[in-house]
């Protein structure tokens, strides 16, 4: 395995905080503050989301309250169902934990005395119209982005025929130049040097760049250039999924590479398990080419044809026939054709 993905060091986000949800997702998700920026520094540590329905008939003793809380229909007609003393009771009851904020879906609005004991407890207190399955979806999916696992890779990442494809190996060794001859040939870039990788799921990694570099790129012996500004906005996208590495490697003849392709090889980041091709560089070698055809047969191998298997299942059906002396033949009869 290449050195470079070893020892990858792993972040997750700590904390986000209410105010920043609320900037993300009130025009996003349609939320809207009822009760001001109250307790807008306060943090959310997780993604889970959680429906406070028991706490709400006064069991607490499993109340994760360190979660944003949703209210929708049934919470929201329970407390109607209560008396005035009774809803507040057990409205005040949930807000004197520590919770980071209250989202009421679905249109639903809480009574002014409650509104109140929320603002008194620096509980925010948020709304939307969505109903409470596509709003705990949506902001259920935000959050898992942003406390998902990151890691940074050295190395170019390109979108070659909708493939992601990330070139890693040592320092100097062309992974740049690979990268900018695929744009001039119409693919795109989606970042150079350093591509951060999210982990969206339990099998999906992302690649992007970073706010710092974006499409820049370094060609060494010419300097720094600006990608965007060269080739267009046809020539950048700025997260593409990871679904191939190729590790450029110096030729040499101590060196096993794969022929065939029957035993492909794959490697491990953030527990996602991602195909990896050795790929041998040396002078006058179009890796350009064979970074197109790794895409390509990428797809086929997607949609269910492996030229490998394929090849191999031949080789296995001709042994089987045993006196035909046309079988290592692909033509039969020519036809008098002499071109």
């Amino acid at each position: 395995m290449a050195a470079i993905l070893e020892n990858l060091e792993i972040i997750r986000k700590e904390y986000l905080t209410v105010g920043d949800l609320y900037a993300e997702a009130h025009e996003r998700f349609g939320l809207t503050a009822v009760n001001g920026e109250v307790g807008f520094s306060k943090r959310i540590t997780e993604a889970s989301l959680h429906r406070p329905q028991l706490a709400l008939a006064g069991y607490t003793e499993l109340f994760t309250f360190h979660r944003v809380q949703i209210f929708g229909n049934t919470e929201n007609y329970y407390l109607r169902a209560l008396t005035v003393e009774q809803r507040k009771n057990a409205f005040r009851k949930v807000v004197s934990f520590n919770i980071p904020c209250i989202i009421l879906t679905g249109g639903n609005v809480l009574d002014d005395d409650l509104v109140a004991i929320a603002t008194e407890s620096n509980v925010p207190l948020f709304s939307t119209s969505h109903e409470t399955t596509k709003a705990v979806y949506l902001i259920g999916d935000f959050l898992d982005d942003q406390f998902a696992l990151q890691t940074s890779i050295h190395g170019s990442f390109v979108d070659v025929y909708g493939v992601g494809v990330m070139f890693i190996g040592r320092s100097g060794i062309g992974k740049s130049e690979v990268a900018l001859d695929l744009i001039e040939r119409g693919h795109r870039l989606v970042a150079d040097d350093v591509v951060l990788v999210t982990k969206k799921g339990e099998g999906i990694l992302l690649g992007s760049g970073t706010k710092m570099v974006e499409h820049f790129m370094e060609i060494r012996g010419l300097g720094i250039i600006d990608l965007r500004q060269m080739f267009g906005i046809r020539a950048i996208r700025y997260q593409k999924r990871v679904e191939i590495l190729v590790e450029l490697i110096d030729f040499a003849k101590e060196h096993e590479f794969t022929r065939t392709g029957l035993d492909p090889e794959f490697v491990q980041i953030m527990g996602v398990t991602t195909p990896k091709i050795k790929l041998p560089i040396f002078a006058g070698k179009n890796i350009t080419v064979i970074a197109e055809v790794i895409a390509l047969n990428y797809l086929l191998d997607h949609y269910g044809y492996n030229a490998a298997k394929a090849l191999s299942q031949k080789l296995q059906d001709a042994l089987k026939i045993k006196g035909d002396r046309t079988a290592g033949r692909r033509i039969n009869y020519f036809e008098h054709d002499f071109e």
